[in-house]
């Protein structure tokens, strides 16, 4: 079966590698080769054995009638956008790594699959290698999602795992990440959280069943952290992580995007480094959890792989997957409750003046109260700190 690769970077290679090595385990498991024959680039690639099957115009591609899929890794929403639908309307399959195409133009594309008779998938879109799509739209398609909770940006959590390791300030610790390559020399949609709110937009639009606009998921990132958060933290017995959540409320789904105070006991409290993992729980299913490499060349470029298997085992057939384009209207976030870790210039008894019972957090900070404040919805905190001169508040999980 013959496919082409929109994009030859880092993903685009990485699925040409995964192809070539495993090829032969890929021909025994679906009965046929899978060859690359053509790759859409605006560069040149001399001296590379891909330089033969370079085009620089994606017609060049929609209009060959020999390719059956197409493999979409180019990043952004356009022009991405335009070339995976008119691969789609040519009648070609296509897999995809690009989140921001996914959050932004999802609903769209498997609307336009389906009237094509081919599939539009994703799998690689969220959580890297992490096989987590295609259970919730497989193994878990009987069950109805009540939570989805997850560490789904490598960068951050490295990020997080070295400050509370090595009591480091979080600009140490970026430059850090930016010298081993984990973070862009723009670090800005990891560390503000924006990859992350996509994500979980990708993953709620699933278990929904129709578009969730990432625009009205509340997003914090972590460059506000610092050492003296830290310091906190370890008082409380928790560490911090950057979380991705989506809980079922009634009809619909609360979202949001932050840095969350977790206990030992919480099952994302140990996923350190690059890892990413994210936990669900199902009507059904109960507790579950999908941990690995969420990110890298060859872990992503696998989860494309195995979505050009999936569709070459169907390659005639369109495979249903129910993600209306009605705009599904998130709960309210004032209304989401939590318990908030806050530190204040304050005196503790301002502080409770202000917030009813608090439990008092001695982290030998001086200048400020630390405390932690019982369940309260977001309105009601954010009344509360009106009230005294909040310097910082984290949410605990």
């Amino acid at each position: 079966m013959k496919v082409a690769i929109m994009g030859y970077g880092t993903i685009g290679s990485g699925v040409v590698e995964v192809l070539e090595e495993n090829r032969d385990v890929i021909k025994d498991r679906l009965g046929d080769v899978l060859e690359v024959t053509k790759v859409l680039d605006l560069r040149e690639f001399e001296g590379d054995p891909i330089q033969s099957k370079i085009v620089h115009d994606y017609k060049d591609i929609s209009e060959d009638k020999e390719i059956a899929m197409v493999v979409e890794t180019m990043g952004g929403v356009e022009p991405a956008y335009t070339f995976v639908k008119a691969m789609l309307q040519a009648g070609k399959h296509v897999a995809t790594s690009n989140k921001a195409l996914v959050a932004d133009k999802g609903a769209d594309l498997i609307r336009i699959a389906r009237e094509n008779n081919v599939n539009f998938m994703f799998e690689a879109s969220v959580g890297g290698g992490i096989p987590i799509i295609r259970p919730l739209l497989t193994c878990l398609t009987g069950d109805v999602i009540e939570e989805i909770s997850g560490i789904v940006n490598g960068t951050t959590n490295y990020m997080m795992t070295k400050m509370y390791t090595e009591g480091s300030e979080y600009e140490d610790v970026l430059k850090e990440a930016q010298d081993l390559g984990y973070a862009e020399k723009d670090p800005t949609a990891d560390v503000e959280g924006y990859d992350a709110c996509r994500k979980i937009a990708i993953l709620t639009s699933l278990v929904a069943g129709q578009q969730v606009d990432y625009n009205d998921i509340p997003t914090e990132g972590i460059s506000h952290i610092t050492a003296t958060d830290i310091k906190y933290a370890k008082k409380l017995g928790r560490t911090i992580k950057l979380l991705a959540r989506s809980i079922k409320t009634k009809d619909t789904y609360s979202a949001r995007v932050a840095p969350y105070l977790l206990d030992a006991d919480h099952p994302l409290y140990s996923v350190n480094d690059v890892f990413n993992a994210i936990f669900v729980h199902g009507n059904m299913l109960g507790d579950g959890m999908f941990y690995g490499s969420g990110a890298g060349k060859l872990p992503t470029a696998s989860a494309v792989v195995g979505d050009l298997v999936a569709m070459a085992r169907h390659i005639d057939k369109n495979i249903y997957l129910e993600w209306k384009e009605e705009k599904l209207e998130l709960e309210d976030p004032s209304k989401q409750s939590f318990r908030f870790f806050v530190r204040a210039k304050a005196t503790a008894a301002e502080a409770e003046g202000a917030f009813g019972k608090i439990e008092i957090v001695d982290a030998g900070i001086p200048d400020e109260v630390g405390f932690v404040t019982d369940v309260m919805t977001q309105s009601a905190f954010d009344e509360a700190a009106t009230k005294v001169d909040v310097k910082k508040y984290i949410r605990l999980a």
